[in-house]
């Protein structure tokens, strides 16, 4: 220790403001099995793609109409769907799946606000979550590729997550695609005008990470395209 730290004012540290409870070590016990169940209910079902958006998009509107056509075509392309399982964007890509014969997984995350799952995932596969934390795993683990159409703070908080893992080479490399040009390319032009523009704060490659299209033929073209390229096969993304 040097002399200046001897010299170094102590200061108190705040109190908690209530006694924590001794059972908060307890949690990782909830926390354990919701992965055992994820992994389990998972393994078994292949290889997916995981469709994020906001739980507020009604059935009339065009990109709930969307999600449905994209959910479609990834199905005839031999992919699961795997969404958040509540309304909006996320019962539009298990509809899309559902209806058209494909597998369609709901991770559903228990909150105070939303209503529970929609009718359109297999019963197998509808799996409920405390944690949002371990339901990020499951959406990323067994996902080819994410599709993300207009949402809001969660939609965002999933795709940078998302973006971040793969920047930081922590997952495997995987097609990011954002549905719906009039949404979306404001906030790309934010990323690359002040993020790397202003502040160099990603690197000029890290744009390429996000296409953004509004034609579901597109997305699936550039998941097709990329694992035609990458000439391996199909697996989860990570092993824990």
């Amino acid at each position: 220790m040097t002399e200046n730290q001897n010299h170094v004012k102590k200061h108190q540290m705040k109190p908690w403001g209530r006694q924590l409870k001794g059972e908060n070590s307890w949690t990782m016990f909830k926390v354990i099995s919701e992965f055992v169940d994820g992994f389990e209910t998972l393994n078994e079902v292949g290889p997916c793609v995981s469709i994020f958006g906001s739980a507020r998009t009604k059935p009339d509107h065009p990109y709930y109409k969307k999600a449905v056509d994209i959910a479609r075509l990834l199905t005839e392309a031999g992919y699961g769907v795997i969404t958040g399982g509540g309304p909006g964007i996320m019962e539009a890509g298990n509809k899309g799946a559902h209806i058209y014969g494909g597998r369609s997984v709901g991770l559903n995350i228990n909150l105070p606000f939303e209503q529970g799952h929609n009718q359109y995932i297999d019963p197998d596969c509808n799996l409920d979550f405390r944690y949002f934390f371990v339901r990020k795993v499951m959406f990323v683990k067994y996902a080819q590729a994410l599709v993300a159409l207009p949402g809001g703070f969660g939609t965002m908080d999933e795709l940078f997550e998302v973006l971040t893992l793969v920047q930081t080479n922590k997952i495997t490399k995987m097609p990011i695609i954002l549905v719906g040009v009039g949404f979306w390319s404001g906030l790309k032009s934010w990323i690359q005008e002040v993020m790397l523009g202003q502040y160099y704060n990603i690197n000029p490659e890290d744009l390429n990470l996000m296409p953004i299209t509004d034609e579901p033929e597109e997305v699936v073209r550039i998941i097709n395209e990329f694992y035609m390229e990458k000439g391996e096969e199909l697996g989860p993304n990570y092993e824990l």
